[in-house]
């Protein structure tokens, strides 16, 4: 029996920088109150606020819910009507600005035109850098179009790899690459929810889009938990029914 079913956000519960559509917080509500949930993002606290949180009811079922915002580098849980930080993996100046200087670097090795950015296009979320192609504030139509197959991004990925090896690059959402401190990612998020938890890994199952190597949800796999792959948030819904009516049978909250 699993007892807690983790979820990437953007591309997998919603659409990029998306809020939660009301049948998808209908069902994240309906599964709280029968298992515990996590989600785990490369988007920082204000995105799950803006995303997720402002789309749940505000009611007792929180309690069952744990957010891990920046690929895992930060932890909240829901406690007495609020949400408390529990830790932070928060990245030196020296870092960030060795990570900020490379990323322009590969940028313009790879020679890519952008014709247009909308918002900021390096992002500095304390425990992450975020590089976002078009901006954070792109339309979601020109983000799908930017880099369909992550060819670019890959590209990327592959400079950033040889001009900052003690990192770990991720490419996550349709337009971005994660950037955070060597083995603090998703998989790091997964061991942390079993230490605080009590959960073992093999209780868990791990859902999300961006599963394939060098994807920011593919450390989530090489830990050992199940993993289902999603095409976006439609096939996520599926998922979650199946899910509720696997766990509902005997459970008499459901």
């Amino acid at each position: 029996m699993k007892k807690l079913i983790v979820f990437d956000l953007d591309g997998t519960l919603a659409e990029s920088k998306s809020s939660l559509d009301g049948e998808m917080s209908g069902l994240l509500h309906e599964l709280l109150a029968i298992v515990k949930v996590a989600v785990i993002s490369g988007g920082d606290w204000p995105q799950f606020e803006k995303q997720l949180l402002s789309y749940l009811p505000h009611d007792e079922r929180l309690a069952n819910l744990s957010l891990l915002p920046t690929c895992g580098t930060k932890f909240y849980r829901y406690d007495s009507a609020d949400w408390k930080k529990i830790y932070s993996e928060d990245l030196t100046t020296d870092q960030r600005e060795k990570i900020f200087s490379s990323l322009k670097k590969a940028i313009g090795v790879t020679g890519f035109k952008i014709e247009k950015v909308w918002g900021e296009q390096i992002e500095d979320r304390g425990s992450q850098i975020t590089f976002s192609a078009l901006g954070q504030q792109a339309p979601l139509e020109e983000k799908n179009q930017w880099d369909p197959d992550c060819t670019k991004r890959r590209k990327i990925k592959s400079i950033l790899d040889k001009f900052i090896p003690e990192f770990s690059v991720r490419t996550g959402g349709s337009t971005s690459i994660d950037i955070t401190k060597p083995g603090i990612d998703k998989a790091y998020g997964i061991r942390k929810l079993r230490d605080l938890l009590g959960i073992s890994i093999r209780e868990m199952i791990y859902i999300g889009d961006a599963l394939y190597v060098g994807g920011n949800d593919h450390p989530a796999e090489t830990v050992g938990v199940d993993c289902i792959s999603v095409k976006d948030p439609s096939d996520t819904k599926r998922v979650v029914q199946t899910i509720i009516a696997c766990l509902a049978v005997g459970n008499p909250a459901a």
